[in-house]
């Protein structure tokens, strides 16, 4: 991916905005306990030209309880990730950046009331929380801004045309109300993404994510247009290098509300490099996203799901994300590929 792709450390700050009413800059993190698998995801994403900003908070505890806020606070300029308590930091471009956040927090026992946004999740009680998270890169960059007119980027032209993605070791805590929780240390994954963005753009797609103890890690992403054609890419981290997904098989076992629940995929790379690798979905934070569009509603469901990997006996803890378009009766584009 690297080959068709313009990446400098400029691109860690911000940029420049485009003219596009739906210019977006992004920084997303994950991180989680190596041990205990606690942790969680943060997102901040400037929407400057509509004067607002989309601030993610989402945080896996040990109970299966998920502490989250989702918030759009106000913003005048794209000259900082930093609006609603959350904030990202370079600390050193491409090396090190933090993660920080004070605010209220949801506590919801039953992750699932965030299906259907209502009085249950308004009800939801409150607790103050903050965090800070020391993210440090253990892989080479992946991506940039692509090269040619024709060139794929990962997620897609009319989603992110500036993108790029690495592996991270954490260190730092959680605290939510009177607990605490330690990254130390923990691992995840992070990227940094700037260009217009409707989320309703994706018809569907599969991330699978995680970084191993080991040193080891992945992402793995199967993305499809609006013919169902799928494109797969990706890659595999071993011995501090990336090494390019040629292809790979993935078999998703869904649960009776058509969530995701266990994974397992196949891979091989460019340079023959196997793997197999399963997931347990261990809770999953069943979000949406719509938006009017000519009159008509567009409904996107994002599942969000914190998930305990097994790679040849390996332990690791990271994410499977699964996003799609929901039609008027329901149906989910990608359901059940």
């Amino acid at each position: 991916m690297m080959r068709d792709f313009r990446l400098d450390p400029i691109d860690e700050y911000t940029h420049e905005p485009g003219p596009e009413p739906n210019f977006s800059e992004s920084v997303y993190v994950n991180a989680f306990d190596d041990r205990t698998g606690v942790g969680g995801w943060m997102r901040l994403g400037n929407r400057v030209n509509e004067g607002r900003a989309e601030l993610s908070v989402c945080l896996y505890l040990p109970d299966g309880r998920i502490a989250a806020s989702f918030r759009r606070p106000r913003i005048s300029s794209n000259s900082v990730l930093d609006a609603g308590g959350l904030g990202f930091d370079v600390v050193e471009p491409m090396k090190r950046i933090t993660a920080r956040y004070e605010g209220e927090l949801m506590i919801l026992d039953d992750p699932s009331v965030l299906r259907n946004p209502g009085p249950e999740l308004q009800a939801a009680p409150r607790l103050p929380g903050s965090l800070e998270w020391t993210l440090d890169t253990i892989s080479p960059q992946h991506g940039g801004e692509p090269t040619s007119p024709d060139q794929p980027t990962m997620y897609g032209r009319d989603f992110s045309l500036g993108h790029f993605n690495q592996h991270i070791r954490a260190t730092g805590h959680i605290r939510i109300g009177d607990e605490t929780w330690t990254l130390d240390p923990g691992h995840g994954w992070r990227d940094h993404s700037w260009g217009p963005r409707w989320w309703t753009n994706i018809v569907w797609y599969r991330l699978l994510l995680a970084a191993f103890p080991d040193g080891r890690g992945f992402m793995i992403h199967k993305l499809a247009d609006e013919t169902n054609r799928a494109r797969r890419s990706g890659v595999l981290m071993l011995d501090n290098a990336y090494h390019e997904i040629a292809d790979f098989d993935l078999v998703t076992d869904w649960s009776p509300t058509r969530d995701p629940r266990n994974v397992l995929v196949n891979v091989i790379t460019e340079d023959g490099k196997r793997a197999t690798i399963k997931g347990e979905i261990l809770s999953l934070a069943p979000l949406r996203n719509r938006r009017e569009e000519n009159g008509r509603e567009l409904l996107s469901r994002i599942a969000e799901g914190h998930t305990r990997w097994e790679w040849d006996g390996v332990i690791g803890y990271g994410m499977t994300e699964y996003i799609e378009r929901v039609a008027e009766d329901g149906t989910l584009a990608g359901y059940p590929l």
